[in-house]
């Protein structure tokens, strides 16, 4: 009876995990389910990464086949990848992929008794209502800082009495700024850098919303982290014969590698094939897209991240 039994003690055929598939998506959680078509596991592991690309492991019992995984971010393609588990050992393995539900800002509603009233026109608007409707054309960018962005935007046709911008935040919250009625720009502060935002226009009427524009913008680099940069007139201007003490030749970096990895480091290592540098400088981005500058001192070619 080779296969028929399960003895526990020998490792009897090998279970098989069978198809991961996403069987309901919000903009904040995914739910998945599998199959165990054979055999059986101890417990499963799902993991992923998360918006912030770091690595998250969900441990699941072994009598489970499906997961809500919560805490995601809206319009957000996720790669899972399920494990299944005998002891300690991972034995088999199904990915899938997940883009989780957009979520316009709609947590900021305007009152929304009006929304009804949108389809039925036939019901005729008293005469102090507006009679054309409004149109809202072409929100564009007119300046973007690392931490805010000028839109503009124009109403070739009819008039509104406000304006409302929703966006979210670099934290996913929503946020709504009014504009008065006349307004054609406005600028929004307090973002973060190199980030890309989302920005949707309403033109309301009353407290009605009648036409609607969006735009995704990126916002710079941060300044903080840029060289001292007296350095690149030296470029141009090599004719002015440089003091003895500086470098004569212009030095070369070359041929940044990465040499090893774990998962909370990265070690990484270059060569200098001409000339010589003073010191070097290492820049990046951590989890939480803040800028960390590392400074390395000029006979180094390797240099742990941790």
């Amino acid at each position: 009876h080779s296969t028929a039994v399960e003895p526990g003690e020998l490792r009897p055929s090998r279970p098989v995990l069978g198809d991961l598939s996403v069987t309901s998506v919000t903009p904040s959680s995914v739910q998945l389910q599998w199959s165990v078509p054979k055999g059986s596991f101890d417990s499963f592991t799902l993991q992923y990464r998360d918006a912030q690309g770091q690595p998250q492991a969900l441990p699941i019992d072994g009598g489970s086949r499906s997961v809500m995984v919560p805490g995601l971010s809206p319009s957000h393609r996720y790669r899972f990848h399920l494990y299944g588990l005998q002891g300690r050992r991972k034995i088999d393995h199904v990915s899938t992929e997940a883009v989780t539900g957009k979520e316009e800002p709609e947590e900021l509603p305007l009152p929304s008794e009006e929304q009804k009233h949108v389809k039925p026109q036939n019901e005729t608007t008293p005469p102090d209502a507006h009679p054309v409707q409004a149109v809202l054309e072409e929100l564009r960018v007119s300046s973007v800082t690392p931490s805010s962005v000028g839109l503009q935007w124009s109403v070739p046709e009819g008039s509104f009495d406000s304006f409302m911008l929703q966006y979210r935040d670099a934290q996913g919250q929503p946020q709504a700024l009014p504009i008065d009625g006349g307004s054609r720009s406005v600028t929004v502060p307090g973002l973060s850098p190199s980030r890309r935002y989302r920005f949707h226009l309403y033109g309301l009427q009353g407290r009605k919303k009648t036409d609607r524009v969006s735009i995704d913008i990126l916002t710079e680099e941060p300044e903080e982290l840029r060289l001292p940069t007296e350095e690149p007139q030296h470029d141009k201007s090599e004719t002015e014969a440089p003091a003895s003490e500086a470098t004569p030749a212009q030095a070369v970096l070359e041929e940044l590698r990465v040499s090893s990895v774990t998962p909370s480091s990265v070690q990484l290592q270059w060569s200098v094939p001409k000339g010589s540098f003073d010191s070097f400088m290492l820049q990046y981005r951590d989890a939480q897209g803040q800028p960390q500058a590392v400074p390395i001192d000029g006979e180094s070619r390797s240099v742990t991240v941790p």
